[in-house]
């Protein structure tokens, strides 16, 4: 879907810095390679998922230097006429390959190549790793709660924790990675995320009772809908909740105290009141850990919030945007790396595999060899998203959702524990 506005300035200003000295010292033409790639997982998980490959390609399309825009730069003397001209008509011409959305991906893994000449390049960095470093890093932390959860599932509600146009990226990142639903109305909009909501507490508090709200809720909305059953007394809730509802209740909601002793009190009564299908669902700070905790009580779904849209304490993906290729004085690409201590990169365009072994992972090998084939029994990671300025790449959601599943499904059993541990697979340089 294409952003209703240019995300030209999305950017940081040492980005036209270098644009301005590269047109006046004449490299701003050279071909250059820019590669994406995290150089470690957060402490101690053993997997990330690239997510937010989407979002990159519509702020691509939308990326153009208006009038306001120039007027801006121009203003604040941020660029010189030479830069604004060639801002005026700036449009990307190079390629882009990338992992596709919802597959894993592993430190060193070259996530997204930009190709281009430098000046095309170099203004992509802010823009590019603002989109991958924010939902990657919610995507994989909704992964790892979608497998602590198994087949419960699990709704996105965390828009309140988080910045208004975060919350809208947060809730597809968390759906491409397995989450049922989001409470998130513009997501459902924009992407076509499913919503589902329930009520607050203040619903139940803005009644002269609770047998009030109840009656309310069920007139409109029907007995399928879902009660707060913890705002005053659980026990008497559930009792009121069911005699209003009868046992076709839909769901009742916990979002209070121990969820898992409450989880199972709430079931007895629900089973002995008659509702035997009426599902519990329950909320509460909770984050892959809680809902492993949970596996044995009778919960039939969880609701998530802070956890995920903050990344469950990891809220960014470290990912970074390195120059790893430019054009000599031949007209060759030659590999280029920079050498600073703790923050090394490697040369050259790369090309990357996931070597699998009766169908599960083993390395993820990335080569150097431009002309080297695939090797055995390794499937290719780097796809087509941009060429010559066109965007190839595009594809629903529903497909990066599909892919996530097949990409988790081929890693090693030890890569869904939670206990920390050392990245899944190696990642091979040859």
């Amino acid at each position: 879907m294409k952003e209703a506005m240019s995300s030209a300035l999305l950017t940081d200003h040492y980005e036209l810095t270098m644009l301005r000295a590269a047109l006046a010292g004449g490299g701003a033409r050279r071909r250059a390679v820019f590669e994406v790639f995290a150089r470690h997982l957060p402490q101690g998980r053993r997997y990330g998922v690239v997510a937010g490959t989407g979002r990159v390609l519509d702020a691509l399309e939308a990326f153009r230097f208006g009038d306001a825009e120039l007027e801006f730069l121009r203003e604040s003397r941020v660029a010189d006429e030479r830069t604004l001209e060639y801002l005026a008509s700036y449009r990307f011409g190079g390629d882009v390959y990338g992992y596709r959305e919802g597959e894993c991906y592993f430190p060193g893994s070259p996530i997204m190549v930009v190709e281009g000449t430098f000046a095309d390049a170099v203004l992509l960095e802010t823009v590019i790793l603002s989109t991958l470093n924010h939902d990657s890093a919610v995507a994989s932390a909704a992964s790892r709660m979608v497998h602590a959860a198994g087949s419960r599932p699990i709704i996105e509600m965390g828009s309140r924790r988080t910045h208004e146009i975060a919350a809208v990226a947060a809730a597809r990142a968390a759906y491409l990675s397995g989450f049922a639903s989001t409470s998130n109305l513009m997501a459902g909009s924009r992407y076509g995320v499913p919503t589902a909501g329930t009520a607050a507490h203040a619903f139940t508090l803005l009644h002269d009772s609770e047998y009030e709200a109840f009656q309310a809720q069920l007139d409109s909305l029907g007995r399928d809908t879902t009660l707060l059953v913890d705002t005053y007394d659980v026990a008497k809730a559930v009792r009121t909740a069911v005699e209003l509802a009868g046992p076709e209740l839909g769901a009742v909601r916990i979002d209070s105290g121990d969820l898992g002793a409450a989880a199972g009190e709430v079931r007895q009564m629900l089973d002995a009141l008659g509702a035997t299908s009426t599902r519990i669902v329950v909320t509460g700070d909770l984050d892959e850990y809680a809902i492993a905790a949970l596996a044995a009580a009778p919960v039939d779904g969880y609701g998530v919030g802070t956890s995920v849209v903050t990344g469950s304490g990891a809220p960014t993906a470290a990912m970074v945007y390195k120059l790893v290729a430019r054009e000599d004085a031949s007209g060759a690409l030659a590999p280029v790396a920079k050498k600073s201590v703790g923050k090394p990169s490697r040369g050259g365009r790369k090309n990357a595999y996931r070597a699998l072994e009766s169908g599960t992972a083993v390395a993820e090998l990335v080569t150097t060899a431009p002309d080297a084939p695939a090797p055995r029994g390794a499937r290719p990671l780097l796809h087509p998203l941009v060429l010559s300025g066109e965007i190839v790449g595009r594809e629903p959601l529903s497909e990066a959702r599909a892919r996530h599943r097949s990409s988790t499904a081929e890693l090693p059993r030890l890569s869904h524990h939670l206990s920390p541990g050392d990245p899944a697979i190696p990642t091979v340089f040859t």
